[in-house]
């Protein structure tokens, strides 16, 4: 009845009252009565099913702000729109992130593998639609971007925020993050199997049957519900019309090697913008520069503007031809020309790509390293059918299995790239080609890469730790693993009070401490093993013996289990002292117990 009041305020607050009674009554029944692996069973689902709408709604956001804008423009303008709306994208997009959300945080894979690892599984939960809005506003408009990231982005914050309102611990919050990754990334190529392989391969989640199953069905239920809510025309699919023909095994292995050399320059290419663009601080500034330089990339070549999958559908379709439209080369049919265009597409894709992500748009990876596979596979097999066309190579499996290769490269994620290439071409005609030239790919990217595009940088800066390390790590308490067997000492101590503390000890180190247990320092027994037996010194001070410990020898109850694991490993020492608030003593961790703490935890990974 109480609702039935105008007074909106009242209602409002009776809610919020209720919110509170009813949570806690939840989780109370949901911990008695709802196991943990049947609870996360049923939020995987919920997580696939809200990926899945989240992607069909970016995709319609992104058609419609580009059929809109093209619809404004007859085809021989619209040559001039791509240098404009590039740049009137990207501001849209920092003006709503920088000054409406105030968020200076990256969006995409990277942040979320920054964030399993050091932030403890918690996403900012506006990234829900941040990143959703950003990339509708960047692709949209025409940045030369992927879909990918922004929806794995917002599939991933799904799964953390229900993490964090419903007081998951670590192992479950970075579980239900894989579900709204796997849900997202099948929602928005539609293929479920490629989407549980990339949070193998590029989340770095471990194979096991707790997280396999949740990951299933949240990759299933997202591929579902996008293929119910989307239109045909807008899912990225590839029909293959022609098999494998086992005598051109000789050119995939060339086009494996060509990709691979691809995947080098996409890496090198893309962190040298990074590094040009590091040197300009103002937001505003990297906008407008970066979308110029965008703008003219665009301008001489057309292909390059938003996601890149319309020019592979052209070739797959045999009009490769249109991709010279309101191009210098328009109308040429010179095969020379097109390769050479193509090479020149593959050169500055990932160019334009990078300059969008610098400049401030939000867009993932994926799609241009898939598109720029694509460009390398037709180029090489036109390029061969047109000097030698008695190879007649079947240019349209070229295009796929250069997808594969070039994505493969990029990610150092060779499976991912084969399952998704083999889902979007609707079978597994093409799985022998595409396994080989990956491979290659694969091999030639790392031999002159160590780490994937996505892991370059975290891992420079210390801020990568793998899935079931940190989970490891993260169930460690601290203060369980606690000795206070060390026997304490006052700093006005005398050598003889020490003694007496030696005969009744099992350790090789006594600690000093001041007023109120404050921590002073140490005294270790191999100080006074010559004298502890001379009586006539029993008086001198303890403090003539003190050892003051280094920064890295101590370490606060308050300090992460990695951070100590770090200062082990720095000083080489078997103890550590842990200090509370005020410098004061509380106790000391061995680096025996704590091992041995880690060591259990990783089994009880592999045992689940």
């Amino acid at each position: 009845m109480a609702c039935l009041r105008a007074d909106w305020l009242f209602c409002l607050l009776n809610y919020t009252v209720n919110r509170k009674r009813l949570f806690p009554k939840f989780i109370q029944w949901r911990a008695t009565y709802l196991p943990d692996k049947v609870f996360v069973i049923v939020l995987s689902i919920f997580i696939g099913f809200s990926a899945g709408v989240a992607a069909a709604l970016m995709k319609s956001l992104v058609y419609s702000i580009e059929e809109k804008i093209l619809s404004f423009y007859n085809s021989t303008d619209q040559i001039v729109i791509y240098f404009f709306f590039p740049l009137i994208g990207i501001l849209l997009t920092v003006f709503f992130l920088k000054i409406i959300l105030r968020d200076p945080v990256s969006h995409g894979v990277p942040q979320i593998l920054y964030v399993i690892s050091k932030l403890d599984g918690s996403m900012r939960r506006h990234k829900m639609f941040s990143s959703l809005v950003g990339g509708s506003l960047t692709a949209g408009f025409g940045g030369s971007v992927g879909l990918e990231s922004p929806i794995i982005s917002t599939g991933a914050t799904i799964g953390s925020t229900l993490g964090q309102v419903l007081k998951l611990g670590y192992k479950h919050k970075i579980l239900l993050i894989g579900c709204g990754a796997a849900g997202a990334m099948a929602s928005i190529f539609t293929t479920p199997i490629a989407a549980v392989i990339f949070c193998f391969e590029v989340l770095l989640l471990d194979l096991t049957s707790a997280s396999l199953i949740p990951l299933l069905l949240a990759s299933v239920t997202g591929a579902v519900t996008t293929k119910m809510l989307t239109a045909e025309q807008y899912l990225v699919h590839f029909q293959v019309s022609q098999v494998f023909e086992p005598q051109d095994v000789t050119q995939y292995i060339l086009l494996g090697v060509a990709a691979g050399f691809v995947s080098v320059y996409f890496h090198y290419m893309h962190f040298k913008v990074i590094h040009i663009f590091s040197g300009i601080k103002s937001y505003w500034a990297k906008a407008l520069i970066g979308g110029s330089l965008l703008g003219l990339v665009l301008y001489f070549f057309p292909p390059l503007f938003s996601e890149g999958y319309d020019s592979i559908r052209q070739i797959m379709n045999g009009e490769s031809v249109v991709l010279l439209n309101h191009t210098f080369f328009s109308g040429s049919n010179n095969f020379l020309v097109l390769v050479m265009f193509l090479v020149l597409l593959v050169l500055f894709k990932v160019i334009a790509t990078t300059l969008t992500t610098e400049a401030g748009g939000v867009g993932g990876i994926f799609a241009p390293a898939a598109v720029m596979g694509g460009f390398t596979g037709f180029a090489l097999s036109r390029g061969l059918n047109g000097f030698f066309p008695h190879l007649n190579l079947h240019e349209s499996n070229f295009t796929l299995v250069g997808m594969a290769s070039v994505l493969g490269g990029v990610l150092m994620a060779p499976l991912t790239a084969i399952f998704l290439i083999a889902e979007m071409s609707n079978g597994y005609a093409l799985i022998v080609p595409l396994m080989l030239s990956t491979t290659v790919a694969y091999l030639i990217a790392k031999t002159f890469n160590k780490h994937s595009i996505f892991t370059h940088q975290l891992i420079q800066q210390g801020d990568l730790v793998k899935y079931r390390e940190n989970t490891a790590i993260k169930q460690i308490n601290v203060m369980s693993l606690l000795e206070k067997d060390v026997k304490t000492i006052d700093v006005e101590g005398s050598l003889g009070e020490l003694v007496e503390l030696i005969k009744v000890s099992k350790r090789n180190i006594f600690v000093v401490t001041g007023e109120n247990r404050v921590f002073i320092g140490l005294v270790l027994l191999d100080a006074v093993r010559e004298v502890m037996f001379d009586k006539s010194k029993y008086g001198l001070p303890i403090t003539d013996y003190l050892y003051s410990p280094l920064s890295d020898e101590k370490v606060s109850r308050f300090d992460e289990v990695q951070d100590i694991l770090k200062k082990f490993n720095i000083t080489g020492n078997y103890n550590m002292i842990v200090l509370g608030e005020g410098n004061r003593y509380v106790g000391v961790i061995s680096r025996a117990n704590l091992l041995k703490k880690y060591r259990e935890n990783l089994l009880s990974e592999l045992d689940d």
